[in-house]
């Protein structure tokens, strides 16, 4: 049997990413799953990235692509508020790194979702796809498992939702992903951005709800192993 690996094949990358707006600001989650193939590379990676106090990034796609366009954007909009003497606006952000994406386009794999709040605009979503498009949304999802949610968005999401119910639509949202997309998978991450400043929010598995056909959490195999088979009906 021949085991040779092509080192020059492309490799699959999924993930999953999505931005909400609510009434007072917006809430960013993902997955945490960085996959090579089918490798998983990082079971425990932080996809939602910092480029302002008060804009955040999440990333899919080339992880090294999307944290170089994420570095350059973060350099940029710090002489951008060296220069004004002020915080850069969320739309700032978002067309930076639309210009970054555009103008690299033959060269990147990655999509992007910006949000953050402003004094000017309040929370804001832009969807940044491959190709360097740019999409101002009331919620944006990205990434391999993105194909699950938009039925789910579509009866889920409502226009002036609180930020409980913003940040439980997301955490649903990526749990569901994490059960269908192979490539999606780990915990879920969360970033809420308001007026108040950020608050970020760490949910492991066992916090997660679970779905149609999924396993309960467990600590070892062992556990699965010793378990009682299920009952016939």
């Amino acid at each position: 049997m021949d085991h040779k690996v092509d080192l020059s094949a492309p490799h699959s990358m999924g993930t999953t990413i999505i931005g909400v707006t609510y009434k007072g600001g917006v809430v960013l989650g993902a997955d945490s799953r960085t996959s090579t193939g089918v490798y998983v590379a990082n079971r425990a990676s932080d996809k939602i990235t910092q480029l302002t106090d008060n804009v955040y990034v999440c990333r899919s796609g080339s992880a090294a692509d999307s944290q170089i366009v994420s570095d350059y954007v973060r350099y940029f909009l710090h002489q951008h508020t060296i220069q004004l003497g002020q915080p850069a606006t969320v739309k700032v952000a978002a067309n930076l790194v639309r210009l970054l994406s555009y103008n690299n386009k033959n060269f990147l794999e990655t999509g992007l979702i910006v949000g953050g709040w402003d004094k000017y605009e309040g929370g804001q979503i832009y969807g940044i796809p491959l190709g360097g498009t740019i999409v101002q949304q009331p919620f944006a999802i990205g990434g391999s498992g993105s194909s699950y949610l938009y039925g789910f968005f579509d009866q889920a999401w409502k226009e002036g939702m609180t930020k409980d119910e913003a940040e439980d639509l997301v955490k649903k949202a990526v749990s569901l992903a994490i059960a269908r997309d192979g490539a999606s998978g780990g915990v879920v991450r969360t970033v809420i951005i308001n007026s108040e400043g950020v608050t970020r929010n760490f949910y492991p598995g066992d916090q997660l709800p679970i779905w149609h056909e999924e396993m309960e959490p467990h600590n070892s195999l062992l556990d699965i192993l010793g378990a009682p088979e299920p009952m016939s009906m």
